[in-house]
């Protein structure tokens, strides 16, 4: 650690201590996590799963950046050095009296599945997602903290109590230990609406008041799925039915998209629980993918015009990301035009118009068609005629949809305990 500087504590944990650190090489600032337990070589860090999960995650835009492992010898200390961000999801919305912009939300879930599709696709899940673990940087975010992680791989039983208990899904809460990554998604769900209502989904005192909340608002599930619980469990159990209340009625504000996910994330059984890759695809984030695609193209021809010469100004760059959206004035209004022209000759009076600002075809003179003049002598005079043009109007801007005037009190609350 001689090659850095300490600049502040930043939190801590049951097994860390994160402190803000500037590196005295390149001057950059950057988070250093040390872990309390000390180890004995540089092997046993290098095997520990949570520095193999940022190796084998890394490099990927919503995943922990993790720079530089640090061993002491003398002391057995282990620190990782990792990327610096400026807040967690419980920091930002901690206090808040209003809720956060729908398109802010959906930003952020978007980029917590994309995290999750991609530590499931690796075959790693996380088993400790919450939002202390979800940090930001200018509306980036990135999912940390990987010290509980698991193999897909493994097999169950698995560790009872993993998870923070406020974000443990049914299946932690009903088996001893039979779970897969289905629990990520489960937590992923309940972090989802803690953003959007700035208060804790299922805030549980204690493993049985955590199930009573779970029912409260789902309800209890069906005597069948309990049964196949119950075959992964020593301990009996038994729940009286009843109906819950549903999340619907706690966030009114919440537009269907959003409920149609949450609904899904939050699914009681977790063979039909959606998974990240297919939470990817709903509906909710279909704008979110859209925009994807048209900068996917966009950085695609950027690349490709640098290859080959081809200039890139910004006037250019322009014209390609707006291309889609001027189809139909490129391919119909041009021959509206040329159809409705007059057949003689003849000279017309200049026109006022106002026209986007799209590339017209061209048709040739050679594809009107012939004409037959009857009379002679002296073409027949040709009163003028004005053009109109059938162009489309130019597409009003589309307003950004909001919250106004929604007040929640301000958060307070005690976080869930392990």
């Amino acid at each position: 650690m001689d090659d850095y500087k300490i600049i502040k504590k930043i939190g801590e944990g049951t097994f860390s201590e994160v402190v803000k650190t500037q590196s005295l090489k390149d001057g950059k600032y950057y988070a250093c996590k040390t872990m309390k337990q000390p180890i004995d070589s540089l092997e046993q860090a290098n095997n520990m799963r949570e520095v193999q999960a940022m190796k084998r995650l890394s490099p990927h835009p919503n995943i922990i950046q993790l720079h530089e492992i640090v061993f002491d010898e003398e002391t057995g200390s282990l620190s990782l050095i990792c990327e610096l961000m400026e807040m967690n999801i419980y920091e930002l919305i901690r206090g808040r009296q209003y809720p956060l912009p729908e398109s802010k939300v959906k930003h952020y879930m978007y980029q917590l599945c994309k995290s999750l599709d991609h530590m499931h696709s690796n075959g790693i899940f996380h088993r400790d997602v919450k939002p202390e673990n979800i940090l930001i940087r200018q509306d980036v975010l990135k999912l940390a903290d990987f010290g509980s992680c698991r193999s897909m791989y493994s097999k169950p039983p698995h560790t009872e109590y993993i998870s923070t208990r406020w974000y443990r899904a049914p299946e932690c809460l009903l088996t001893d230990g039979y779970y897969s990554h289905k629990m990520d998604m489960w937590s992923a769900g309940c972090v989802f609406y803690e953003i959007i209502s700035l208060n804790p989904l299922f805030p549980g005192s204690n493993e049985l008041d955590q199930v009573s909340k779970i029912h409260d608002i789902l309800g209890t599930p069906e005597p069948s799925l309990l049964q196949k619980f119950k075959q992964s469990r020593a301990m009996r159990f038994d729940f009286p039915p009843r109906k819950g209340c549903g999340i619907s009625q706690l966030i009114p504000h919440c537009s269907a998209a959003n409920l149609s996910l949450l609904y899904q994330m939050l699914e009681y059984d977790p063979e039909q629980r959606i998974g990240a890759k297919s939470a990817l695809q709903h509906p909710c984030f279909r704008e979110l993918r859209l925009m994807e695609k048209r900068v996917s193209t966009l950085r695609r021809t950027v690349e490709g015009s640098q290859t080959t010469g081809t200039p890139n100004s910004v006037d250019h760059l322009w014209r390609i990301a707006r291309q889609g959206r001027r189809q139909h004035a490129k391919h119909v209004a041009e021959p509206l035009i040329r159809r409705n022209a007059p057949l003689y000759p003849g000279e017309l009076p200049k026109l006022n118009m106002v026209l986007p600002p799209a590339k017209l075809s061209s048709y040739p003179i050679t594809s009107l068609p012939a004409l037959t003049i009857s009379h002679h002598g002296s073409l027949p005079t040709i009163p003028p005629k004005k053009c109109h043009s059938q162009l489309p109007k130019p597409r009003d801007e589309a307003h950004r949809q909001g919250f106004k005037g929604y007040h929640i009190p301000p958060l307070q609350r005690k976080r869930g305990g392990y």
